[in-house]
């Protein structure tokens, strides 16, 4: 299953933590716990979770189908980031969490290449129509 990019924030957030407490990190260098608050991660967690209770059966969804689920995960998490003065996700985070969508799909039978292709576009423009971080 696809690693959900919360769990890679929050084993950041753990790291830096241990670091801290060992005094191998200077605190003014620590910045995981700012960047990811937990009211971020479990909106983000929220938005996953309803993401994921679509994916089965989606092998046998029409496009339309598989883009309105798309468009969905995509407009929930725009609301996220709206909701965190639109800087919840940075580039490394869209990288993440646009990948993870991509996986999701993939490991639940989506030809996220072909979908795209027949639709004129590229296997990482899937999110783009809709995608506001």
């Amino acid at each position: 299953m696809a690693e959900r990019p919360t769990t890679n924030w929050r084993d950041g957030i753990a790291e830096e933590a241990e670091e801290l407490a060992a005094g191998t990190l200077d605190p003014e260098c620590a910045c995981m716990a700012g960047l990811f608050p937990e009211e971020l991660l479990a909106a983000t967690d929220a938005v996953l979770d309803a993401f994921e209770r679509e994916l089965p059966g989606l092998a046998e969804a029409d496009d339309a189908q598989v883009f309105a689920v798309v468009e969905r995960v995509v407009l929930a998490l725009n609301a996220v980031n709206r909701a965190h003065n639109g800087s919840a996700y940075e580039t490394d985070e869209r990288e993440q969490l646009c990948a993870f969508i991509d996986q999701s799909l993939t490991e639940h039978s989506i030809d996220v290449v072909a979908l795209t292709a027949r639709h004129g576009l590229g296997r990482y423009q899937i999110t783009d129509k809709w995608r506001e971080w």
